[in-house]
């Protein structure tokens, strides 16, 4: 049996979750000295109330080796395969703790693969979802990597922020340019490139920032057919919105709409709207 584990920055909706089967391992999340799970004991409501109480950004952190380890015993007969498929390595220490947890558990009677999406939020999701259903279909493991690889290869992630102050206060965006889009007062986009956040432009509007979300992934992709979602950080009503120019200009087979995770929107902001999208080629979502 195939067991598919995803941590929560994979963000993919609860009946998708469901429907592929999917395990998911919380996201660490620091409030002040307190330490809580995403999605077990701290809900995304939770995470932006304490934003606004306090005027602080909550910490996150990956889960560590032990966590893991707890997980795949939980899930896995003797005889199974875990894959487990997580937030790029670049921006966070996820993957390296799943590494450390298989490296442990060498001599249990299951096989732990632990894989490096690159990516993240609905990119990340996706990958899980197709790992399912090619084994629902019988594909080998070899196969099931390799399709994971061109997903890898072919998403494209842009993100426009309403705000820069928790891009600078994160890190996670390169801060010359947080800093120069901060002074100049402009929307900046942010673009997952080779599994790090570069800012890739900068335009004037909330509007005009969205209609760049949307052309910047028309020239990375083209008309070919894409799986895709709308990512939106505390901003649901503008994500409906958004979505539907979406799936009227873009050639969408699957879609849906999803909030950031906290240990993404942390790093992004509130406000924080943009599409995940691959080409469908190669796969059999």
């Amino acid at each position: 049996m195939l067991r598919i584990v995803i941590d929560s920055a994979g963000d993919l909706p609860q009946e998708w979750i469901e429907n592929y089967e999917i395990e998911v391992i919380p996201v660490n999340v620091h409030f002040g000295e307190e330490l809580y799970l995403e999605g077990v004991d701290m809900s995304i409501d939770d995470f932006y109330a304490w934003i606004e109480e306090k005027g602080t950004i909550p910490k996150s952190s990956q889960p560590t080796p032990q966590q893991f380890i707890k997980l795949y015993r939980q899930i896995a007969e003797p005889g199974d395969v875990v894959l487990s498929i997580h937030v790029t390595s670049k921006l966070s220490g996820t993957y390296n703790s799943a590494q450390m947890a298989a490296a442990e558990l060498e001599d249990a009677p299951f096989e732990v693969i632990p894989f490096d999406s690159l990516t993240g939020a609905g990119a990340q999701g996706y990958m899980a979802c197709e790992a399912r259903a090619m084994y629902r279909q019988g594909s080998a493991m070899e196969e099931i990597l390799k399709r994971l690889e061109e997903i890898r290869d072919s998403n494209v992630i842009v993100f426009a922020l309403d705000t820069l102050s928790f891009a600078q206060k994160s890190g996670r965006v390169q801060l010359i340019q947080a800093l120069a889009a901060s002074l100049l007062r402009v929307k900046p986009i942010v673009a997952l490139n080779e599994g790090l956040l570069d800012i890739v432009a900068k335009v004037r509007t909330r509007r005009a920032s969205l209609d760049y979300v949307i052309q910047e992934i028309q020239e990375r992709i083209g008309e070919q057919p894409i799986n895709a979602a709308v990512m939106h950080a505390h901003d649901a009503l503008a994500a409906s919105e958004f979505s539907e120019k979406v799936q009227k200009v873009l050639n969408c087979k699957n879609f849906f709409v999803e909030e950031l995770s906290t240990g993404i929107a942390a790093n992004l902001g509130p406000g924080t709207l943009g599409i995940v999208a691959y080409p469908v080629l190669g796969g059999i979502l």
